[in-house]
C-alpha cells in the first residue's frame, strides 16, 4: 500500500499487525480521489474506524488541511501516526484512540466541522449505519457543503432514512462501494 499522489507520492505505508483491519485498495482510493479532484485542497477531514489512515494520508498528500483519525484500536493510532512520520505530514494529522460513536454522540465543538467524513468500519456489523445516523442527528459535524463518504462491501448496502443527509451518488470497485452523502437542501 503506498500514497498515490501529491507531496508523499510513492511513499511505502505501513499495516496494522494482524487483521483487525481491511485497507482500501490503491484502485478504489485513486478513483475516490480522481471523483473528488482539486476540491481535496484545503479541506477538513475526518477519518473514522482509521485503520493504517491511508484515505486521510492520501488527502494530505493531495492538499488537505487537516484530518483527525479515530480507531478505537491502539495498533492502528500507532500506524497511522507510524504513516504520518514516513509521509512528512505529521503536522496536518491528529491520530486518536478512541470510539468513534461515542465521539460522533453529542454536537460538535466550534472547531469540529469537517469538509469530508469518511466512514470505513469493519465489515458486516452495520457499523457504517450507525455512525451515519449520528451524524444526521447532529449534521453540524459537517460542513454546510461538506459530503459524508461511506466504504462497504456492496452487500453492506442499504437504504438509510435520515433527515438532514442525502445519498447522492455510489461507485462500485468489485467488493468495494463507496455512498455517497450530502446534507440536504431546502
Amino acid at each position: 500500500m503506498r500514497v498515490i499522489s501529491g507531496t508523499a507520492r510513492g511513499r511505502k505505508l505501513k499495516m496494522v499487525p494482524g487483521d483487525s483491519t481491511r485497507p482500501v485498495r490503491d484502485i478504489v482510493k485513486e478513483s475516490l480521489f480522481n471523483i473528488l479532484g482539486t476540491w481535496v485542497r484545503g479541506t477538513r477531514w475526518l477519518d473514522l474506524f482509521a485503520g493504517t489512515g491511508s484515505v486521510g494520508i492520501e488527502a494530505l498528500s493531495r492538499g488537505a488541511a487537516h484530518c483527525l483519525f479515530l480507531d478505537s484500536n491502539w495498533a492502528a493510532i500507532k500506524t497511522v501516526r507510524e504513516n504520518l512520520l514516513t509521509t512528512d505530514l505529521a503536522d496536518l494529522g491528529d491520530a486518536q484512540r478512541t470510539d468513534s460513536f461515542g465521539f460522533l454522540s453529542r454536537p460538535p465543538d466550534s472547531d469540529q466541522q469537517f469538509d469530508v467524513i469518511y466512514i470505513a468500519p469493519p465489515q458486516y456489523k452495520g457499523m457504517w449505519r450507525r455512525v451515519l445516523e449520528l451524524i444526521d442527528a447532529y449534521p453540524s459535524w459537517l460542513h454546510d457543503d461538506g459530503i459524508v463518504i461511506v466504504q462497504i462491501d456492496p452487500s453492506e448496502d442499504e437504504e438509510v432514512p435520515l433527515s438532514a443527509l442525502s445519498r447522492y451518488d455510489e461507485r462500485k470497485y468489485g467488493k468495494t462501494l463507496l455512498v455517497f452523502y450530502e446534507h440536504i437542501t431546502a
